[in-house]
């Protein structure tokens, strides 16, 4: 398939972010087994947990405490690995929670309803506490692989920013995203600690996955199918997807007919 110069090209220059060479490229590390453990001040002993232990389910009874996961001991809100930001973040995004209208045309995008919900956790001894004022950008490409505002692409579509309330969640509504060569589908997301006066003290950016069995639902269905029916690139090609994409996998639920929601849960100790 020829570049299409209104979708995004991995071996283009963007015009507005010009010490990004492409959307291929990991940074960060993971946070080891062993330090969560050990910042947690779980020990190894969590790790016995058997299938559906709970250390406390996060916001009842204790609220700084959090889901433990059984395959890995750990708590659900566990710092994930930094992944790059890519050529197409655009800064000042909108605050909203509805990121589909185009906010320039009025224009919907069009594609299978998504429902993402963040939850911001301040990883400490003993579990996690909820974690208010940060504030969240995402942005994705539509269904036939364009972003929005960059590479002479008009208007601003699928993008936005909220700052998380006292119980450290936001919610964004949003489509599917499509696909684009030489990349899996996936979700742009930065996180912004921010101070009384609403200035940034840290950042933290990285991306969000899919299952693949979900992908394939939906790229059977218009308006992706007419991009086609199959990502170029799975999950398992993907460069950045195998330094740590597991962990930033989505758990969606629902189906390609109503649409689907996700909740990511995150620890965040920067700022």
């Amino acid at each position: 398939m020829p570049n299409d110069p209104h979708r995004p090209n991995p071996t283009a220059a963007p015009t507005h972010a010009p010490d990004e060479d492409n959307d291929d490229e990991m940074i960060g590390t993971l946070l080891s087994r062993r330090h969560a453990l050990r910042l947690l001040g779980l020990g190894t002993g969590a790790a016995a947990l058997g299938a559906g232990g709970v250390l406390a389910q996060r916001g009842a009874g204790n609220a700084s405490s959090a889901p433990v996961s059984a395959s890995s001991g750990l708590p659900g809100c566990v710092v994930r690995p930094a992944m790059t930001e890519g050529p197409y973040f655009v800064e000042s995004e909108p605050r909203r929670s509805d990121i589909r209208r185009d906010t320039t045309t009025g224009k919907l995008s069009a594609g299978v309803p998504l429902t993402l919900n963040f939850e911001v956790s301040r990883v400490a001894v003993g579990g996690c506490t909820p974690r208010g004022q940060v504030l969240i950008d995402v942005w994705h490409c539509d269904a036939q692989g364009v972003y929005s505002d960059v590479q002479g692409n008009t208007g601003d579509f699928l993008r936005g920013s909220q700052v998380t309330d006292t119980q450290g969640r936001a919610k964004f509504t949003t489509i599917y995203p499509g696909w684009y060569r030489g990349r899996a589908v996936h979700i742009h997301f930065k996180l912004r600690p921010l101070d009384a006066s609403g200035k940034a003290t840290g950042e933290f950016t990285s991306q969000l996955f899919f299952p693949e069995s979900v992908n394939s639902a939906v790229f059977a269905r218009a308006p992706y199918n007419a991009h086609g029916t199959k990502a170029d690139t799975p999950n398992a090609q993907d460069g950045i997807y195998r330094n740590g994409g597991s962990q930033l996998l989505l758990n969606v639920k629902g189906d390609p007919t109503k649409g689907y929601a996700a909740t990511f849960d995150i620890g965040l100790n920067i700022g």
